[in-house]
């Protein structure tokens, strides 16, 4: 970079264009001899076009771990020629976005390389003498292929041992590999159900789970203390020599295998298959879900113009099931095809969403909370049908779930005896849960039977009698944002191993002659109508980043004593130490505040860690048993709305005064 780039931001730094810390983060970059010339000439586009915004975001902080890894722009709002290389502008960039706050290949290597310093520590420490294996999988979006070619490449230029996948797979699939490959660690490129313009680094450890501490905080310093220098060296090849394995099709096969113990009653699924829609939304879900559910004999048709792996995630507004404008073409084609039910998948499959059709032929969107919330009762119902649950041993089974996931879950659990532990927000939390209860149950098979268990080889039965004896056997895993795990050889969500369950669910239903929404009609006489509400309030940028920070602060500094003229009887902030789970086990402190409110309702508020927003959850809930449900349920979805409305306008009051 040349002086009067130098002197440009300065000045710009002195007007208050430009923060302090995005110019130190710019000099780190720029004083590295061998930068890269697209590095350099990339960020003299940007000064000379005086591009301080763009700046201020690629390069205000460096990008961190959060609650689903490492997650940033690859593509800016601004692409600069250098970055393009000649590629058209709907075509993937030569290379992704300069920055210290974007996911590019010098923080990919970063990320790559503290990983491989922390696992080859840990495995010293451990006295495993073995070279670091690693499993990589990517998604469709832009530079997925060659970010995990890369990943593959540096993991064995510093002395590990790299497999990787010949195509997109899903994250799922990546967990099950880790712990089938006995890899050490595992890599996945996706950003999930975000934008186009972002990717993703999410990072495994050898239990087939997202980093938990202190494995995640260990990685995060060594990742800190990376120089950019240091990595520069590994950037000097243009395409990487392959110095990795290409996983082969019994990978493929032994996670087809595995998803089987998704279902509780094949026969059921069997007999009754259900006819529906599936959609991938241009992602990987019909790689491994549509075959699985062939296998047990549903009728699937699949949207052709979204089964076809496009990074742009051109024909949608967003690639997340969530919203319900993403299954629009798949109930398209379910109203052709006369099907009742629709699922879609987003990029990386771990998410699954559903909508199905109405008694008027309209057809709806079912929250996360609602199949959730199905699936609980019809798994727990089924497993004491076949007698495995009974009075007796009711507490060796468990739901698991976030706070900020239905509270009727845990009535649905207590029911049937069962237990229901919460956990924070993040997937990874509830593996551990699992990795916990497979860790006692080996330990104590082993004092009492003198067996050793191979957890992964045993059938899912003698799985469910071993865990259930000796330890604990969850039956189901699930969060509100549209996760859910139907099975324990997998260690993070599941939308293939789901779409399997929900299958299943729905073979039920017909084989009863139920509708979904009579069934959650049966659910709410129960257990109470319950009614879940989120609203997200986005900052984009680098000052979005500190307006988050400061309003998620302002409910420590400046409580709420009411909500909408509601009393709040019990605040918890679990930023404060000392709070523990159902299992008695102490609970990690995050930046997460609940608030119970005298009318039975509870809010949430928790900035999120990997989108530019803050998220503020409602819990409604009615007595059970009520002689007129859909009066309960009028009064609660207007009292729901009118506590989110004061909630927004709370939040804006608040960062107006901050």
């Amino acid at each position: 970079m040349e002086s009067n780039e130098i002197n440009a931001l300065k000045e710009a730094k002195k007007e208050g264009k430009l923060l302090e810390s995005t110019l130190l983060n710019i000099k780190e970059f720029s004083d590295n001899e061998n930068l890269p010339q697209w590095v350099d000439d990339s960020l003299c586009e940007l000064i000379q076009a005086s591009k301080w915004e763009e700046l201020n975001d690629r390069f205000y902080k460096n990008l961190a771990f959060g609650t689903g890894g490492m997650r940033g722009r690859t593509i800016g709002q601004v692409v600069t020629e250098a970055e393009r290389g000649g590629v058209q502008k709907k075509e993937t960039p030569k290379y992704a976005a300069v920055g210290s706050n974007t996911l590019n290949e010098i923080t990919l290597l970063r990320a790559t390389k503290a990983l491989f310093l922390y696992v080859k520590q840990w495995m010293a420490e451990c006295g495993i003498m073995e070279q670091p294996r690693l499993v990589v999988a990517h998604d469709v979006r832009h530079f997925s292929q060659k970010f995990s070619e890369l990943v593959a490449y540096t993991w064995g230029e510093l002395g590990g041992y790299a497999m990787l996948f010949d195509g997109p797979r899903s994250t799922p699939q990546l967990s099950f590999t880790v712990r089938n490959r006995y890899a050490h660690a595992g890599v996945v490129i996706t950003a999930s159900h975000n934008p186009y313009h972002d990717n993703g680094f999410k990072a495994y450890f050898d239990d087939g789970a997202q980093l938990v501490p202190p494995h995640a905080g260990n990685v995060v310093e060594k990742y800190n203390d990376i120089s950019i220098g240091e990595l520069l060296p590994l950037l000097m090849s243009e395409k990487p020599t392959q110095t990795w394995t290409i996983l082969q099709t019994g990978d493929d096969l032994a996670y087809r295998a595995a998803l089987e113990d998704s279902v509780l009653d094949p026969e059921m699924l069997k007999k009754h298959a259900p006819k529906l829609v599936f959609t991938p939304i241009h992602g990987t879900g019909a790689i491994a879900a549509i075959p699985a559910l062939w296998d047990h004999g549903v009728d699937v048709a699949v949207v052709d113009e979204q089964n076809k792996h496009d990074p742009n995630f051109s024909t949608v507004k967003s690639p997340n099931p969530e919203n319900p404008e993403a299954l629009k073409a798949g109930i398209a084609v379910a109203r052709k095809t006369k099907s009742a039910l629709v699922m879609g998948s987003d990029p990386d499959c771990d998410r699954i969403g559903v909508a199905v059709k109405a008694a008027k032929g309209d057809f709806i969107c079912l929250t996360g909370n609602q199949v959730a919330s199905m699936l609980g009762e019809y798994r727990l119902s089924t497993l004491k049908r076949k007698q495995l649950l009974d009075e007796q041993n009711g507490s060796s089974f468990a739901i698991l779930k976030t706070f900020v996931t239905t509270p009727l879950l845990g009535k649905i659990a207590e029911l049937y005896g069962a237990r229901c532990i919460n956990t924070p927000t993040g997937f990874k939390w509830m593996a551990e849960k699992l990795a916990k209860y497979e860790h006692a149950a080996s330990i104590e098979v082993k004092e009492n039977e003198g067996l050793s268990l191979d957890f992964d080889g045993t059938d899912l039965f003698a799985r469910i009698d071993v865990l259930t004896r000796y330890s604990t056997y969850v039956a189901l895993a699930a969060e509100e944002s549209y996760g859910y795990l139907p099975l324990d050889l997998v260690r993070d969500k599941d939308g293939n191993a789901s779409a399997l369950a929900i299958a299943e669910l729905f073979a039920f239903l017909s084989s009863t002659g139920t509708s979904a929404f009579d069934y959650l009609d049966s659910l709410y006489k129960k257990y109470g109508y319950h009614k879940e509400h989120t609203e997200n309030i986005y900052f984009e940028g680098a000052e979005g980043s500190a307006t988050i920070s400061k309003l998620a602060s302002s409910y420590r500094d400046n409580p709420l004593s009411k909500v909408a003229d509601i009393g709040v009887f019990q605040t918890k902030d679990f930023l404060s130490s000392g709070f523990i789970d159902e299992d008695e086990d102490p609970l990690l402190q995050e930046n997460f505040i609940k608030l119970n409110l005298d009318n039975g309702f509870s809010i949430a508020v928790r900035p999120s860690g990997t989108e530019p927003k803050i998220k503020y959850y409602l819990f409604g809930c009615g007595e059970p048993m009520v002689s007129d449900l859909e009066a309960s349920k009028q009064t609660i979805d207007t009292e729901v709305e009118r506590i989110a409305s004061w909630l927004v306008e709370d939040a804006h009051e608040r960062v107006r005064g901050t």
